[in-house]
């Protein structure tokens, strides 16, 4: 049922929404309509909760509109920079009310600084494009010379790089020329002066005045500052450059194509400096140094030599003195030769003294175990035997023709019955069967005695 106002003889009606269901219409239009989205913007009040989530806004440029924002803690941990208040990025995502608020939220899927993301990006893909044209080959770089005597600088005139890198020098190795080309290393017009100076350098070098190295190089700057270090043509320059090229661009932790394509990429303009110039001080102390060891080694070589010359000479002068040196010798080698061969043979003789006792005892021990094996078995015969069953009172009976009678049903009255006992034979005669089935014997000693051994019988 609805509610309407007349109008004109009209009744016009509208339907009533309940809160949620409106909130969640809404949302659900804004992502059909806006999701995906990217926003520009400055973030603002930036919080990360305990559950790894990070809430901000995002605000305009200019300050006249707000939106705030909701990134997860799987999409936050895969961001590359750390996001701060101020910082001006572009966030993509979906848009989605909050129904507990009812406010326009932006759930951010991903988040990259704003200007640099792009740039970077091409800066990328130009390096992977370059890097398959083989440019930045680790094989295809060149050695810094160990002692030049005429480099190259490209920079600036204005910028401080070049009293770095010419303060350096002077105090490193105030014997360097240093060969100035001048270009600008920011702007657009930037790479094609540096480009042309390293043209004039090159140029310079090959009309008689050789250069042993060349220093590129610039202070530290953003990475729009430093863009024209990352131009296609100032990096095929340096790659093709005839001598080796030092860059020394930014700081240590700024990096440009330039760096990939020289042959030696410096941490900042004074390091290439020092790269390239070895220490003068340093350099005359190795010398001296080389100087010192080289008259050490002469001397020795000399006084060595001195001492086999006296040597040789003396042997010379002296033949029947080596004659007997040799023979002295032969003396003690066959003075060695005895005593080796008698130690020899007294420790071979140690030797069989040790295996035979050792061999004696062993064989007292295998007698003894032998021993004792033959008695445990002598017992283990003696308890099985029969004859200490018949020991123990008991008698063994057969019939005349020696099969063991073991059941009264096997006898009968008048039977003959042999009863052998531990001791001899009785000669026995069945007279009858008692009541309970037990035979009655009528004995007859034969006197047959057995001497103590009872004489085994087939079927036994």
């Amino acid at each position: 049922m609805g509610l309407g106002s007349a109008g004109e003889g009209a009744q016009v009606l509208a339907r009533v929404w309940g809160v949620g269901a409106l909130v969640q219409a809404i949302g659900d239009a804004l992502a059909a309509r806006f999701s995906p989205c990217v926003v520009r913007g400055e973030i603002g009040s930036f919080t990360r909760a305990a559950s790894g989530h990070g809430y901000f806004t995002l605000k305009d440029e200019h300050g006249g509109a707000s939106l705030r924002c909701a990134m997860f803690r799987r999409a936050l941990s895969q961001l590359d920079f750390a996001p701060s208040e101020g910082r001006v990025v572009e966030v993509r995502g979906t848009l989605a009310v909050y129904e507990a608020r009812g406010e326009l939220q932006l759930i951010a899927e991903s988040m990259r600084p704003a200007g640099e993301g792009a740039l970077y990006e091409q800066f990328l893909r130009l390096k992977a494009r370059l890097e398959a044209m083989g440019l930045f080959e680790a094989a295809r770089k060149r050695a810094i010379p160990v002692l030049p005597r005429r480099v190259g600088v490209v920079t600036s005139l204005g910028a401080a790089a070049l009293h770095d890198v010419l303060t350096a020098l002077r105090r490193r190795a105030p014997h360097v020329e240093v060969v100035l080309s001048p270009a600008s290393v920011q702007g657009a017009e930037a790479p094609p002066q540096l480009v042309a100076a390293l043209g004039a350098l090159a140029l310079l070098h090959r009309q008689g005045s050789a250069l042993d190295a060349v220093i590129l190089c610039r202070g530290g700057g953003s990475l729009e500052d430093l863009w024209a270090f990352n131009d296609e043509h100032l990096v095929r320059a340096v790659a093709s450059f005839p001598v080796p090229v030092v860059c020394g661009v930014g700081h240590e932790t700024d990096v440009t194509l330039c760096d990939f394509a020289a042959d030696l990429r410096a941490p900042t303009p004074t390091a290439a400096a020092e790269l390239v110039a070895q220490d003068r001080r340093s350099a005359l102390d190795g010398l001296a140094g080389l100087a010192h060891l080289l008259r050490h080694r002469a001397r020795r070589r000399l006084d060595e030599q001195a001492q086999r010359l006296d040597r040789a000479g003396a042997r010379l002068a002296r033949p029947s003195a080596v004659t007997h040196e040799e023979r002295r010798r032969l003396d003690l080698l066959a003075h060695r030769l005895r005593g080796a061969c008698e130690r020899r043979a007294e420790r071979s003789h140690r030797s069989l003294r040790a295996l035979a006792q050792r061999l004696t005892l062993a064989m007292q021990r295998n007698l003894e175990r032998e021993d004792h094996r033959l008695g445990a078995l002598a017992g283990r015969l003696h308890a099985l035997s029969p004859q200490h069953v018949l020991e123990r009172g008991y008698a063994w009976l057969g019939d005349a023709s020696g099969r063991p009678v073991s059941s009264v049903t096997q006898a009968h009255e008048g039977m003959a019955v042999q009863g052998v006992l531990a001791d001899g034979v009785l000669q026995l005669s069945v007279t009858g069967v008692n009541a309970t089935g037990a035979a009655t014997e009528s004995v007859a000693i034969s006197g047959r005695p057995s001497g103590g051994k009872v004489q085994q019988k087939s079927g036994e």
